[in-house]
Formats: structure tokens, sequence, C-alpha cells
């Protein structure tokens, strides 16, 4: 029973994980086409409060279900299939916390200044070209690691 539990724990983290980066990277490339200072400043700070409690309370999930499962289940942190898995979100992670936040960060100060209807900088623009490369890639991380959960290879 406990290992069910987990697994749904798990589950709905990565719902709430894969949903949001998605998600996110959607809406935000769409208020970013408008090219409406207001429009791109609003969805700017909802990138930074998803991301705060959507992409970060989904990590969460995913760790408490995940360990949760091997706890329970005696498995081997050490199986090719888990490893891979671990190694993936890590490197998601680290991409997230290195480059994604950090741009995100600096383009909410940045629309934070033209909320107002003002003009935006080409800086906001190299930025979220910037922030959509690497998120891309922060996305497909996590979509292989799907992969490698399902199947186990």
């Amino acid at each position: 029973m406990w290992y069910s539990a987990f697994k749904v724990v798990h589950l709905l983290g990565v719902i709430v994980f894969v949903g949001n980066i998605v998600v996110t990277a959607m809406w935000k490339t769409l208020a970013d086409r408008t090219r409406d200072s207001r429009v791109i400043a609003y969805a700017q700070r909802l990138v930074t409060l998803t991301d705060c409690v959507f992409t970060v309370g989904g990590v969460g999930l995913i760790l408490v279900g995940a360990y949760g499962m091997a706890y329970v289940a005696s498995l081997d942190l050490g199986q090719s299939w888990l490893v891979w898995g671990q190694s993936l979100l890590l490197v998601s992670a680290l991409i997230w916390a290195l480059v994604l936040v950090p741009t995100q960060i600096a383009q909410a100060r940045q629309a934070r200044a033209f909320a107002d209807g003002g003009a935006i900088p080409d800086s906001y623009w190299r930025r979220g070209r910037r922030w959509m490369i690497w998120g891309i890639l922060a996305t497909l991380i996590p979509l292989a690691n799907l992969y490698v959960m399902v199947f186990k290879p």
C-alpha cells in the first residue's frame, strides 16, 4: 500500500512539473509575440511565480515519491535506469538553477520597468532567446527521463 501511495505522489509531481514547464513556455512565448509591454510584464511575473510554486513543488513531490518508493520496495538506487533517472533530473535542475532562474529574474526586473507601457529593451529579447533555448533543453531532458522511468532500459 505504501508503495502505491508514494507512486501516486511521484506521478502527481511529474504531472505538475512537466505540465508547468510546458505550459509556462507556451504562454510566455505567446505573450512575448504580442510585443505589448503590459502583457509581457504580466506574463514574466507569472513565469517567476509559477516556477516557484509548481516547478519547485513538482520536483519536491517527485523526490518524495521516488525515494519513498525506493525505500519501501528496497530498490537498489544503483540500477542503471534509476541512475539515469536521477542524473537526468539533476542535469535539468542544474540548467534551471544556473541558467533559467537567473535569466527569469533579470527579465522580471526589466519587465517591472516597462510594465506601464514603456519601451522593451533589446537585452530583454536577448535574454528571452537564451531562456527559450535553455528552456527547451531543460524540457526535453525531463521528457527523456519520463521515457527512462517507464521503459527502464
